[in-house]
């Protein structure tokens, strides 16, 4: 059940009617998610700026996506594991791909040691062991990537405690949060 509706884009204020056409310019449509945190536009436009922020960054979209999936599914946010299963399929992770990063795993070691640590930090609320760090850098990775991954487990904590909290219907092609055998 909602306990925060999404808003109704026909009444939004102008600036946040222009940032809503914005996010619909470049997704094709307004998730209710963004329509939910578009009650506040601080709120809103600092998960935007956030996120724009990290796609600059050093991290591919396909491990970002990897990074939420295996956040939403460690913290059971159905909206954000159907969305980023949607968004992660549309990018090139494969069925299994998704599936693995749900249980924090990949083909890949790189990509196993980058779910594997995000779901360590989510875990361990953000003490993750000095065995868990070593095994991120052993696989290759940069203390600048490093960050990047805390920037985007804590980016994904947001949206998922955000659709915790206002019972966001999903929008998105459903995926349970029941793992497969």
């Amino acid at each position: 059940m909602s306990t925060i509706a999404p808003i109704n884009p026909q009444t939004a204020d102008t600036a946040t009617t222009r940032t809503l056409d914005a996010v619909r310019a470049k997704l094709g449509l307004v998730p209710n998610m963004v329509l939910t945190l578009a009650h506040s536009p601080t709120a809103l436009g600092g998960y935007l700026q956030f996120s724009g922020a990290l796609a600059g960054g050093k991290l591919s979209g396909k491990r970002r996506e990897a990074i939420a999936i295996a956040v939403a599914q460690s913290n059971s946010c159905g909206y954000c594991l159907s969305a980023h299963t949607a968004i992660g399929q549309s990018l090139g992770l494969s069925s299994s791909d998704i599936a693995d990063a749900r249980r924090g795993l990949a083909a890949d070691p790189a990509d196993a040691a980058l779910v594997t640590l995000a779901q360590r930090i989510v875990a361990t609320q953000g003490h993750p062991s000095a065995a868990d760090i070593a095994a991120f850098r052993a696989a290759g990775f940069s203390d600048g990537e490093l960050l990047e991954v805390i920037a985007n487990v804590a980016l994904n904590i947001y949206t998922n405690y955000v659709n915790h909290i206002a019972g966001t219907e999903i929008d998105f092609p459903v995926q349970s949060l029941e793992l497969a055998a």
